[in-house]
């Protein structure tokens, strides 16, 4: 039996990231992929030049049309662009059956480093969107600003600090974070969830010579359609780890003049004759 997932998140023009990495990171994974656009951005590998975003009711009426005729069995939430657009996605997952496995992606800052939140909506984020996310996927500079570390922006950190900062996250309202571990000198994510006490650690590889744009959007949506498919939290946080590895390793450098987009579903192998 086929299941389907619902990713709400803004659109990369570009095809790297956003709306289109979560619906090749579902089809990746087995899982069919409906969407609930949030903003349109005027994107490329080499940064954001506009973004627009949709009217509330429009992604509240996009939610609900899709859930009203399709069974989604995880959601995936992804850039959410301002305090309108949040309220918008905070009643929309007030609407869906509360079993429902939510994952958000705290989509702040694009590859290029273009800023996709405005800077007042974080307070709207941390109040109406993290208390219902099952799973929050922070990536280092993400995780420092909601929690309101002081530490540098490029700096790495420390296990002890990590787990520090994932747990801070965590008391913010979400059932598990994976911190993800792109931005530090090591490549490993730190799983923490709500009412268990250890950490877990899961390794993964760098890939120096890789394409990384939509990495943390295809590590979020695989996280999510493994949710969907019934794994457990850290069942699917490490298969989304392993996907989100290939898919930067498997990149493709050669689209665009920037950061190439991560290949989620193995172009290269597609091309082959016979399909």
């Amino acid at each position: 039996m086929t299941v389907a997932a619902l990713t709400i998140a803004g659109s990369d023009s570009g095809g790297g990231a956003g709306i289109q990495a979560d619906l090749k990171a579902f089809a990746r994974c087995g899982v069919h992929g409906a969407c609930a656009i949030t903003a349109i951005t005027a994107q490329s590998t080499v940064g954001v030049s506009a973004i627009q975003a949709l009217p509330p009711e429009l992604i509240l009426e996009q939610v609900r049309t899709v859930t009203a005729d399709i069974e989604i069995a995880a959601v995936k939430v992804g850039m959410l662009a301002d305090v309108r657009v949040i309220e918008a996605v905070a009643r929309a997952l007030s609407e869906l059956p509360r079993a429902t496995p939510v994952v958000v992606d705290p989509v702040m800052v694009a590859e290029s480093g273009a800023r996709l939140l405005a800077a007042e909506a974080a307070d709207a984020l941390v109040s109406q969107i993290l208390p219902r996310a099952d799973v929050l996927t922070p990536n280092l500079p993400e995780a420092r600003a909601l929690a309101g570390s002081d530490a540098g922006a490029g700096a790495d950190a420390e296990p002890a600090e990590a787990e520090q900062l994932a747990r801070a996250v965590l008391a913010l309202g979400p059932r598990a974070v994976v911190l993800t571990g792109g931005h530090r000198s090591r490549v490993v994510d730190l799983l923490v969830q709500d009412g268990v006490g250890a950490a877990v650690t899961i390794e993964g590889e760098r890939h120096p010579d890789g394409a990384a744009h939509g990495s943390g959007c295809t590590h979020s949506s695989a996280l999510a359609a493994q949710l969907a498919l019934g794994a457990s939290v850290p069942e699917a946080a490490r298969a989304a780890r392993a996907l989100a590895s290939s898919a930067i390793r498997d990149g493709l450098r050669e689209i665009g003049a920037g950061a190439g987009p991560v290949d989620a579903i193995g172009l290269r192998r597609m091309r082959e004759y016979p399909f």
